[in-house]
């Protein structure tokens, strides 16, 4: 992963972070770690499946907040669209002037919730640091499309959120694709997950 392209990314970044506090203030000597490197594991998740067009794809991120995984994403893959929602307007408004100065086209800021979503319906959804899968899941399988992706970010504790889940996920007609286990290192080692959940075709 070229760290370098994100140089200036992590520059403003970091000048927002003073005033606005998007991340802890112990937190931005591991930028790079623990939330870009992060936030780029998605990769693991399209090299596994074999995605390798994202040509119009649409990509939403539940729950943002300083924009992780989504800006990261959003760099990292400018053919896909990726829309960044968050009901939070400081950290929309951050994400949207990162947006306008790094130019990153292919950037969505949404001040919303998600359940105010309508008429659009996405390939992926992520979600990092938010809330316990089955508190998600309403809120992201009615966005997806037939088939598509909701790409977790979870601790080591997402087989435990996963057993909590297991009858939301049924009735939502999705089912648990994958887990993808992975380790980050800043000052210590995190164990992470991706748990890949599917919305089923009804066809």
């Amino acid at each position: 992963m070229d760290k370098a392209e994100f140089n200036e990314y992590m520059k403003i970044f970091l000048e927002k972070n003073s005033k606005l506090n998007l991340i802890s203030k112990n937190d931005e000597k591991f930028l790079w770690e623990k939330h870009i490197l992060d936030s780029l594991s998605f990769e693991k998740f399209l090299d596994k499946y074999n995605i390798k067009n994202l040509e119009g794809k649409k990509l939403l991120d539940i729950g943002t907040g300083g924009g992780f995984p989504s800006i990261p994403l959003a760099i990292k893959y400018p053919d896909m669209e990726v829309y960044a929602l968050d009901s939070i307007g400081k950290k929309i408004n951050a994400i949207s002037e990162i947006k306008e100065t790094l130019f990153i086209n292919n950037l969505n800021p949404i001040c919303e919730r998600a359940e105010n979503l309508k008429n659009i319906k996405f390939d992926f959804i992520t979600s990092r640091a938010v809330a316990a899968l089955k508190i998600l899941i309403p809120y992201a399988i009615p966005l997806l499309k037939d088939n598509g992706y909701f790409v977790a970010y979870k601790s080591r504790k997402a087989q435990q959120e996963i057993e909590e889940a297991r009858d939301i996920i049924k009735k939502y007609n999705a089912k648990i694709s994958d887990i993808i286990n992975y380790n980050i290192s800043a000052e210590d080692t995190y164990e992470r997950n991706l748990v890949i959940i599917q919305k089923i075709n009804h066809s």
